[in-house]
């Protein structure tokens, strides 16, 4: 199978329709050869370069007028090697796909998001994460990746080959090439058992250290305008699976997360004054579950609900303290929050831009239904988040620039030395890349 060129300005949306872009030709192509190719083309004529996934990204980080790479004939499963207990797949491998392949083939990644329509390589590159004690993001479950350059050649990177490309690369932004291809650690497929439970907003943040340290992977949301949260705790089991039941999973995860939280969203858009009622009623409305089942059915979920978000990684230490400033923030103002308020975490890990990179980390994302206006909310959420050195993540919205982030992360000029070395040109700069990476 060959790929497909596309010349004329069509229009390309994200995901959260808030970001836009004509680039002058789409290109899809079906190998690593046709890629190296578009690439090159799009040199000599004079065009830069963007790989685009799925467009789950908040951010202009796929954005370009020039030439844009499509990923949806770079998919499947290259190789596993049951010997190292990796897998190899295609750089537009939907995670759904990978994950419904590997549970086929008996294995599963060992972390995840909540959510798997991304492409592997849009997901690895913006640093996507779940959440896990020892078990990091997606990212850095990464063995080796395939890397084409700004001058066409194919780096393949891991420890041992090309090793500082490795370290940068499996976060790269899309700065440093188009990334054709990455090899995963895989493990035996295994069971987590979950357990969901509403607790209240004191209990959870006084308690947070002992429910981090409790468990595996700990999570929870804090309704704004309420003393309400929802914790959920997903651990190792040794069976046997208990998937929900069709009509309670339905009703959890189809009718509450996604259908009637669609016409809370709606009116509270339409009438912001409902929403702190809103908040408390549907908050209450949670009731505790537990199921057991393999590891993508846990970690993620259907998003059908548009939203804006935003996400900073904290100093784990930090997290607790600048969720009560958000929270004491949103009852003094005249913001009314339709949507909860996300708490994760992960350890600290060796990649250079990762959000994680060198400190054990706590995340908080805040979330706005798309079309209600989110600039003021935000921008109080994150002069908290910068107060605490927050990272924001990759893919979200955020206004820093590359002055605070090379502050921010230890290892800032090491990757900004790389991709001078690898694309002195700026052949995949955008205007995204110029504010986060500088010049």
């Amino acid at each position: 199978m060959s790929g497909t060129t596309k010349t004329g300005r069509s229009t390309w949306r994200n995901w959260a329709g808030n970001v836009t872009a004509r680039p002058v030709r789409e290109v899809s192509p079906a190998s690593v050869e046709e890629l190296a190719d578009a690439v090159r083309k799009a040199a000599e004529d004079g065009f830069k370069v963007k790989a685009v996934g799925t467009g789950h990204s908040f951010t202009a980080a796929a954005a370009t007028d020039g030439v844009l790479i499509r990923p949806e004939l770079l998919t499947g499963i290259r190789d596993i090697d049951r010997t190292a207990m990796t897998v190899t797949v295609e750089a537009g491998t939907p995670l759904k796909r990978l994950n419904v392949a590997l549970a086929r083939e008996g294995l599963s990644l060992t972390n995840m998001g909540d959510i798997m329509d991304q492409t592997v390589a849009g997901a690895t590159s913006t640093g996507t994460h779940g959440t896990g004690r020892e078990s990091a993001s997606i990212a850095a479950q990464i063995k080796a990746l395939e890397l084409v350059t700004a001058d066409g050649s194919v780096l393949t990177c891991s420890e041992k080959e090309n090793p500082d490309v490795f370290a940068a690369a499996r976060i790269g932004l899309g700065a440093l090439g188009v990334v054709s291809a990455i090899t995963f650690a895989a493990e035996p497929v295994f069971l987590l058992t979950a357990r969901e439970e509403p607790m209240a907003f004191d209990k959870v943040t006084a308690e947070f250290d002992a429910l981090f340290a409790e468990n595996e992977h700990f999570e929870f949301y804090w309704f704004p305008h309420t003393g309400n949260c929802n914790t959920k705790r997903n651990n190792r089991s040794a069976g046997p699976a208990a998937p929900p039941g069709q009509i309670s999973g339905w009703i959890e995860d189809e009718l509450l997360s996604n259908g009637v939280f669609q016409v809370v969203s709606s009116l509270g858009r339409a009438a912001p004054t409902t929403i702190p009622a809103i908040a408390k009623i549907s908050s209450r409305a949670l009731s505790a579950r537990t199921y057991t089942d393999i590891p993508y059915k846990v970690f993620t979920s259907p998003r059908r609900v548009r939203f804006l978000e935003m996400e900073y990684a904290l100093p784990r230490e930090a997290a607790i303290g600048a969720l009560r400033e958000v929270k004491a923030m949103i009852e003094r103002s005249p913001l009314r929050v339709g949507f909860p308020v996300e708490v994760r975490t992960a350890p600290a890990d060796d990649i250079a831009l990762s959000t994680a990179s060198g400190r054990e980390s706590a995340y908080i994302a805040v979330h706005l239904y798309k079309g209600t206006p989110f600039q003021a909310y935000f921008t109080a959420v994150e002069r908290i988040m910068t107060a605490h050195g927050g990272r924001p993540h990759w893919g979200k919205v955020h206004t820093r620039d590359a002055d605070y982030l090379a502050e921010a992360y230890p290892r800032f000029g090491e990757f900004t030395a790389l991709r001078d070395r690898l694309d002195p040109e700026r052949l995949f700069g955008n205007d995204y890349l110029r504010r986060v990476l500088g010049d």
